[in-house]
């Protein structure tokens, strides 16, 4: 699948909101036309490898706890 070449100030935005517990997958994707599976990829492009896997250790617990998280 082909993704957009975003520009770095688009591509900030999109990871500060990932990063965000406020947040979700349906915002980014409203806002940037990005769906989950694209945001993980960008994340794991962009982000250390730690970072990466944290984020979503985090995003994975906390969607088990709540139906309407990320």
């Amino acid at each position: 699948m082909k993704h957009p070449v975003l520009d770095p100030a688009t591509l900030g935005e999109i990871i500060e909101m990932a990063l965000s517990d406020h947040d979700s997958f349906a915002a980014i994707e409203s806002l940037h036309g990005l769906g989950p599976d694209a945001v993980k990829t960008l994340m794991r492009k962009n982000l250390k490898i730690i970072s990466y896997r944290a984020w979503r250790r985090r995003v994975r617990a906390f969607s088990d706890r709540r139906e309407v998280y990320k």
